[in-house]
């Protein structure tokens, strides 16, 4: 349930440089003034180093990197990282096919600039100048980088005058991830997926109550399973209904694995992996009494914070899902933790920061926590089982698994229009398995749905 504010690749207007502009004069000896637009370049391409260098998340590098930048410059520095990151692939084959050698190791740096100063010509409405000249700024400030102002000033300038007609689209994400998903959904399929994580979501929301009141009054859009999806949203916390709490940020796919549980008044429900919120809100607005459980306290907290705003409760523990004691209860829903590829829309960072390797340790973490929540659910109760990744490791291999040491659980199928659900969004088992490319829309910000895998299984 992220609740920060979000940018499109509409640039706040009255921003950047203005090249040419007459500068006044300042006493012999003091520091030139700062290009106006450098602090947000800087904090960009600072987030973008952090996220390929050490595999940081960009919203936690962007919140400590922007402190002391006002609302609408933050919201320029992460519409500018977010969209260098969401067309990584297709960006440096552009600029590499632009510059005759190879940079040199050393110059990480110049290759972060180019491309943030690329993405914003391409990508974005910032003008063509303030783009150039805030990056060539922004090498200066650098003794590492100073000596190349020269050619990225070429290169950006070229791009704005060819740029347009060679950017390639795609592949943008990691090769290991689009052989991935070739396999396992096929090749036209697969690199379907890979076009749309190339362009950004939405902003979807879960509504408390009155669904389509709510979305006649946002003026959004109301999906088949009760989501309003919004497009150039803005400040959210400006929007009608957040002090109120009428509603939360959740992606459409996202609402699902709770909604699957077909929560009623006073059934108890364990929500694990719980943090943010999303889910243990929808099953509370719904009157269960719901147990969330995570093992961060800081997370836990914005949970907290989160259900005080929308004025609902639960029970809230801090505990590893793969050893919490508790119950036994009506139903238990999973949210595990994953490797996060079917968000990659929204967390461009996410194809970044994960690496093959990742999956296989996160799939051994999920089975241990799947595994335990056998323990804590009743005798016939339900239990829904969901990941935000498009990796068969995490979803569909790891629920055979399961069930193949578990003879006391049966799949519980889904059926095509339960809870919105479409007949293509199921696979043959009667999972549910959405893809970026389901919700096809002329408009991409209204297309898509988060890459998200559930299955329900019933105990006897």
């Amino acid at each position: 349930m992220n609740e920060t504010s979000r940018a499109s690749n509409r640039r706040p207007a009255n921003r950047g440089s203005r090249p040419g502009s007459a500068e006044r004069p300042r006493p012999p000896g003091a520091p030139p003034p700062s290009l106006p637009g450098i602090a947000v370049r800087r904090a960009a391409a600072d987030a973008m180093d952090a996220v390929l260098d050490k595999s940081r998340p960009l919203e936690e590098s962007l919140e400590r990197l922007t402190r002391d930048l006002d609302d609408r410059d933050r919201s320029l520095a992460r519409m500018i990282a977010a969209t260098s990151l969401r067309r990584l692939g297709s960006l440096r084959t552009l600029l590499r096919g632009m510059i005759e050698r190879s940079l040199p190791p050393k110059a990480k740096r110049v290759e972060t600039i180019l491309i943030i100063g690329a993405a914003q010509i391409l990508l974005t409405d910032v003008p063509d100048h303030a783009a150039v000249a805030t990056s060539v700024a922004l090498a200066g400030e650098d003794a590492a980088t100073a000596g190349f102002k020269g050619l990225i000033n070429a290169v950006l300038r070229r791009v704005t005058r060819e740029g347009r007609a060679l950017l390639p689209e795609g592949p943008d994400q990691p090769k290991w991830m689009i052989e991935g998903w070739m396999q396992a959904y096929g090749a036209e399929t697969g690199n379907a997926i890979s076009r749309a994580l190339a362009h950004e979501a939405g902003l979807d929301l879960t509504a408390k109550s009155d669904p389509a009141g709510w979305a006649a009054t946002l003026n959004g859009r109301l999906l088949p399973n009760g989501t309003i999806r919004l497009v150039d949203a803005g400040n959210i916390t400006a929007l009608p209904g957040f002090s109120e709490g009428g509603w939360w940020v959740q992606d459409a796919a996202a609402a699902l694995p709770a909604q699957l549980l077909h929560a009623t008044a006073g059934m108890e429900i364990a929500d694990l992996c719980a943090a943010p919120g999303g889910k243990t809100a929808q099953l509370a607005a719904a009157g269960a009494r719901v147990t969330a459980v995570d093992r961060s306290g800081t997370r836990l907290k914005r949970l907290q914070q989160n259900l005080d705003r929308l004025g609902l409760e639960a029970e809230i523990v801090e505990a590893d899902a793969a050893v919490f004691e508790g119950g036994p209860f009506d139903a238990v829903l999973i949210d595990a933790p994953c490797s996060a590829t079917g968000t990659i829309r929204r967390h461009p960072d996410v194809a970044w920061t994960k690496a093959r390797e990742d999956v296989a340790t996160l799939a051994a973490l999920q089975a241990r926590i799947l595994a335990h929540s056998a323990q804590i659910l009743r005798p016939g109760g339900v239990l829904v089982y969901s990941t935000c990744s498009l990796e068969p490791e995490e979803g569909e291999n790891q629920i055979s698994a399961f069930l193949a040491t578990h003879p006391d659980f049966r799949r519980e199928p889904i059926q095509p229009g339960e809870c919105g659900v479409a007949a293509e969004w199921i696979n043959a088992a009667g999972e549910l398995r959405t893809l970026p490319t389901h919700l096809p829309d002329a408009d991409p910000r209204q297309a898509g749905l988060d890459g998200f895998f559930a299955a329900r299984l019933r105990r006897a």
